[in-house]
């Protein structure tokens, strides 16, 4: 079972949704590939607002969070995402809690 997770709230820029889902699928496609101790990562649609998502993943371990957020073409590739969203509803995108 998984101990540590990471999540983030997305308000995506108004007809930006399908680039925003391809370069979200994109970023964890390869979070996925680089880091197999990713046990789970989603990509949510809030259906009841419009542009809003919600970002999940869980993790074997702290440390290969930490190695995942380290890596160079992190940022490239989570700034990408970024860069469609007006804001992020107050949340940070940076938010972990270990259960």
């Amino acid at each position: 079972m998984a101990d540590h997770y990471a999540s983030g709230t997305w308000q995506v820029k108004q007809g930006c949704d399908q680039e925003f889902i391809d370069r979200w699928t994109e970023f964890l496609q390869w979070s996925r590939a680089n880091y197999p101790s990713i046990v789970v990562a989603n990509l949510i649609r809030d259906r009841r607002v419009p542009g809003h998502y919600v970002s999940f993943a869980e993790w074997t371990d702290e440390a290969s969070r930490n190695a995942w957020k380290q890596n160079p073409e992190f940022m490239a590739r989570f700034d990408a995402c970024v860069a469609l969203c007006e804001h992020m509803n107050g949340a940070d995108f940076d938010r972990v809690a270990t259960v």
